[in-house]
């Protein structure tokens, strides 16, 4: 299975001559899995038509910033939140230089600047440009600036349209797609075992009805997906939901809390890693009914129990693997949060305010806050997906701290 699968790859288009090859480029980065938007500088629309791209894409081509449809809705944020890589093919040495100048002049310049992606470019230009001193020095200060989150691949050396030969072509589309496949496997769990509860619960009423929740599962998904990225072993308990099971990750399917804790249980002497995404059901029915609840009365008394706690219970197992919860709140974020990591002995606690449009319950995108005992790291809002890596490096940092302990 292509490492591309299902990632977001937001890919610029400026105004150099192997501007054609980008159609190649599109093609197989969908052919790899990944979900491809364009945009294009005013420049690459002199090589190559949007039409072109909005066909092989599958998605419309972006080329404007003051768009006043897109604008509406902020349409260049939504965008910038929407991409887990940025992967500028060719990047030519004006956008270059305007990238390290942090100019946002037009789209391209302004959703590297608005987004929290890796920027990953493809330089392309005559020899000569190449080689300008001012040229490296707007490479290595924007290298400087972004550090990690920057990568160059290339440029190729060979002969150039204008005849001259040297390097500054731009590397072939096949040789970027591998490239690229590469950025998404950290190997910062090589060995370990990660289990991951997502999604919600169902505690039945009678043989029709249930108590649950709104969660879609689509974060504890995105944290499965980027556990197996970065090396792990991937063990997903899941209750109901609608999504496709990351590549190369066990699913076990659940319903109800309890079946949930039992799963759990299950793995716990074979887990490093537990990550307890889940929306789990505080409370569930005394008893089910065995047939269907007849409608009477303009009203009825149900009487629930206590669900256990599982992410306590893991956390206070015998055989206790690193441990982390999740808080989704309304109100007062921090302090409950900060509560639930010391009362149920926890490593990290990731909380989010689920009241915020646009974030959280069913969206695609997230922002929240990881907690542990003695710091904090807040995320902005980004895709869930992107969001997903960056928790998954700060756990894996923070197990590996807690291990040299």
């Amino acid at each position: 299975m292509p490492t591309l699968v299902n990632k977001r790859i937001l890919l610029g288009i400026s105004g150099g001559i192997a501007a054609y090859k980008s159609a190649e480029l599109v093609r197989l980065l969908k052919k790899a899995g990944a979900d491809v938007r364009v945009v294009m500088t005013a420049g690459a629309m002199e090589f190559i038509t949007p039409l072109t791209l909005q066909a092989l894409s599958g998605n419309p081509v972006h080329h404007t910033l003051l768009d006043p449809a897109a604008e509406a809705g902020m349409g260049h944020i939504e965008l910038a939140r929407w991409a887990d890589a940025i992967l500028i093919a060719p990047a030519t040495a004006d956008v270059i230089a305007r990238l390290n100048a942090g100019m946002a002049d037009d789209l391209l310049t302004t959703l590297v600047l608005a987004s929290p992606a890796p920027l990953f470019l493809a330089p392309a230009m005559n020899q000569q440009m190449w080689a300008a001193e001012t040229n490296q020095a707007n490479l290595a200060n924007l290298a400087r600036l972004r550090g990690e989150r920057l990568g160059v691949f290339g440029p190729d050396a060979g002969e150039q349209a204008c005849g001259d030969i040297g390097p500054g072509r731009m590397l072939e589309p096949v040789a970027i797609t591998a490239l690229l496949e590469r950025q998404f496997e950290s190997a910062v769990l090589d060995g370990c075992h990660v289990v991951i509860t997502a999604g919600p619960t169902r505690e039945a009423l009678d043989p029709v009805r249930y108590i649950s929740n709104h969660s879609s599962g689509k974060m504890g998904y995105a944290l499965a997906r980027a556990a197996q990225e970065a090396g792990a072993r991937v063990t997903l308990i899941s209750g109901p939901v609608t999504l496709t099971t990351p590549d190369r990750c066990q699913r076990v399917n659940v319903s109800s809390a309890l079946e949930m804790l039992d799963a759990a249980l299950n793995v716990v002497s074979d887990c490093d890693i537990f990550i307890a995404s889940a929306a789990v059901a505080d409370y569930r029915p005394a008893a089910v009914a065995e047939q269907k609840i007849k409608k009477s009365g303009d009203e009825i008394q149900l009487t629930l129990v206590k669900n256990p706690d599982i992410v306590a219970t893991i956390a206070s197992h015998a055989e206790r693997p690193f441990t982390v919860g999740f808080a989704a709140e309304t109100t007062d974020v921090a302090a409950y949060a900060k509560g639930k990591l010391a009362r149920k002995n926890l490593d990290m606690i990731v909380a989010n305010d689920v009241s915020q449009p646009g974030i959280g319950f069913n969206s695609d995108d997230n922002a929240v806050t990881l907690y542990w005992p003695d710091g904090e790291q807040a995320f902005a809002a980004m895709s869930k997906q992107a969001l997903a890596r960056e928790l998954i490096l700060a756990i894996a940092q923070r197990y590996t701290a807690v291990l040299g302990d």
